[in-house]
């Protein structure tokens, strides 16, 4: 298996409001909620750097589609990594995110490892971390 991921779908329970939240609060480009004719497929797409596409699907849904019951949620069983080139933009992120409606769960500060890095939780729980690694060069 080639390593082509190109969707991230993440299960939330009010795709309306997700769908605010990314779009409106964050600013992540979407034409909106698509496939609400089809009973399980309304779905929200959001377009990414290097083409890859973010989705939002209700957790009922992406149940139903898999075939498999619908598990607790845990918002340590992944975490989403947003790099940016700054600590001033780290901080910016986590307002923004803050602003929008997000909880942050930890407050940026310089880590362990050289960099500097806060952790925040979208309305349905994932974890966002956003950070600067020196060791990174973020393209435009």
């Amino acid at each position: 298996m080639k390593p082509r991921i190109t969707v991230i779908t993440l299960g939330v329970n009010d795709l309306e409001k997700a769908l605010t939240f990314y779009r409106d609060g964050l600013g992540f480009p979407t034409d909106g909620i698509i496939g609400r004719e089809f009973e399980h497929g309304a779905v929200a797409f959001f377009d990414l750097p290097s083409g890859l596409k973010l989705a939002l699907w209700p957790r009922s849904d992406i149940a139903f589609d898999a075939g498999i019951p619908r598990g607790a949620e845990s918002p340590t069983e992944l975490t989403i990594g947003h790099n940016v080139g700054s600590e001033e933009e780290v901080d910016a992120v986590m307002e923004q995110a803050r602003k929008a409606g997000a909880k942050i769960a930890k407050e940026a500060q310089v880590t362990f490892w050289g960099g500097y890095a806060g952790y925040f939780q979208d309305l349905d729980g994932h974890l966002w971390e956003v950070v600067w690694n020196p060791q990174f060069e973020i393209p435009d």
